[in-house]
C-alpha cells in the first residue's frame, strides 16, 4: 500500500519581514512626504502561499533560510501560530531577509528589497524527505539551485510542481524543466520568446519546458493560461484596494487550493483570482487571507473588470 502524504504542500523559497509605510503619492526626487504609519509583518512569496493554504485547511511546511535576529523570531512566531511545519536552516550572525515596501492611496506599492548572500538555500541543506511526503511543491525561483534539486525530487515521486516566477534568476532554465504549472508576472514569458504578444509567448513558452500549464498574472486584467491545447481566461474583481502586497502569492495559493481540489482549471483560476482580490483588502502579504467560504462567495457575486481577453478569439 502506497504510503499516504503527510502534507498537502511544501513550499521551498522566499520569506520576507515587511515594513510597510502607507503614502497618499509616491515621491518625487528630493521632496519630503509625510508618512501615517509603520506596519512590520511577515511576507515572501512562498511562504505567504503555504500560511495561506495552511489557513484553508491544508497541511503546509515551509523549507527556507532565517537568520538569528528579532525577524527570523517574528517569522518563527507565526509559523507556530498558523500551524505550519517547518524545515528551518539559521544563518547565526545574518540579519533575515528584510522588505521596505511603500504603499501609495491607491494600493499599489514599491518594494526595496535587502538580503545577504548567506541566506541562500543550497542543494546540499535539502533533504529529499521534505520534500517526497507531499502531494504538492511550490517554488519560486530564486534560490533556483534548491529549488531545481527539490523540483527534480518532486517530479520523479510523482508530485506536481508549481512555480511564481518574477524574475529570470540564472539557471532558471533548468527548474522550468522540472516544472508542471508554471505561473508568472506579466513581462516573464516575453522574455522567453521572441514576442511579448501573450497569445504567442505563453504557447511558446510551455512549449519550449514542456510544462502542463503556463499562465501570466495581469493585476486588473486578472490571469491569462494556457493549457497546451486552449487558453483559459478570468477577469480580475473590483474591489476597494487597500495595499496590493502579496497579491500574487495569494493567487498562487489560491490556484494550488483548487489544483489539490481537483477542481477544473477555471475554477482554480476564478478562485485563485478572488482570493488575491480580498488579500488587497488590508495591509500586508497576509492581511486580507479570507475564508474559503468568503473567497467562493466572491467568485460568485463579485463585480469584475471588463475582460482583458476573449479567449474564443485567441488563435
Amino acid at each position: 500500500m502506497a504510503n499516504t502524504p503527510k502534507i498537502d504542500l511544501v513550499g521551498v523559497g522566499l520569506n520576507a519581514t515587511d515594513t510597510l509605510i502607507p503614502l497618499q503619492h509616491y515621491p518625487v526626487a528630493g521632496s519630503k512626504v509625510e508618512f501615517r504609519s509603520v506596519d512590520v509583518l511577515p511576507g515572501g512569496q512562498v511562504a505567504t502561499a503555504v500560511v495561506a493554504c495552511r489557513h484553508w485547511g491544508m497541511r503546509g511546511r515551509y523549507v527556507g533560510k532565517l537568520g538569528d535576529d528579532s525577524a527570523a523570531m517574528l517569522h518563527r512566531a507565526e509559523f507556530v501560530r498558523t500551524g505550519v511545519e517547518t524545515r528551518i536552516i539559521t544563518v547565526e550572525g545574518c540579519a533575515s531577509r528584510r522588505s521596505f515596501i511603500l504603499i501609495e492611496d491607491s494600493g499599489e506599492r514599491t518594494v526595496l528589497c535587502q538580503r545577504d548572500d548567506r541566506l541562500t538555500l543550497q542543494p546540499e541543506e535539502l533533504n529529499r524527505e521534505w520534500i517526497e511526503d507531499a502531494r504538492a511543491l511550490h517554488v519560486d525561483g530564486y534560490d533556483t539551485a534548491a529549488a531545481t534539486v527539490a523540483a527534480g525530487w518532486a517530479r520523479a515521486a510523482g508530485i506536481p510542481v508549481i512555480a511564481d516566477l518574477d524574475d529570470l534568476y540564472s539557471g532558471v532554465e533548468a527548474l522550468l524543466e522540472k516544472v508542471d504549472y508554471v505561473i508568472t508576472s506579466r513581462d516573464i514569458p516575453g522574455r522567453f520568446s521572441a514576442s511579448h504578444d501573450l497569445k504567442k509567448s505563453l504557447p511558446a513558452l510551455q512549449r519550449r519546458f514542456g510544462c502542463r500549464l503556463a499562465a501570466a498574472t495581469l493585476g486588473q486584467d486578472g490571469v491569462l493560461a494556457w493549457d497546451g491545447t486552449m487558453f483559459h481566461y478570468a477577469p480580475a474583481y473590483r474591489i476597494a484596494a487597500v495595499d496590493t502586497t502579496g497579491a500574487g502569492d495569494i493567487f498562487h495559493a489560491g490556484f494550488i487550493y483548487g489544483l489539490l481540489q481537483g477542481w477544473p482549471l477555471q475554477r482554480q483560476l476564478e478562485f485563485a483570482c478572488a482570493a488575491a482580490a480580498l488579500n488587497c483588502t488590508a495591509v500586508g502579504a497576509r492581511g486580507g487571507i479570507q475564508s474559503v467560504d468568503n473567497i467562493e462567495k466572491l467568485t460568485a457575486t463579485g463585480d469584475r473588470y471588463a475582460p482583458a481577453f476573449d479567449v474564443l478569439r485567441i488563435a
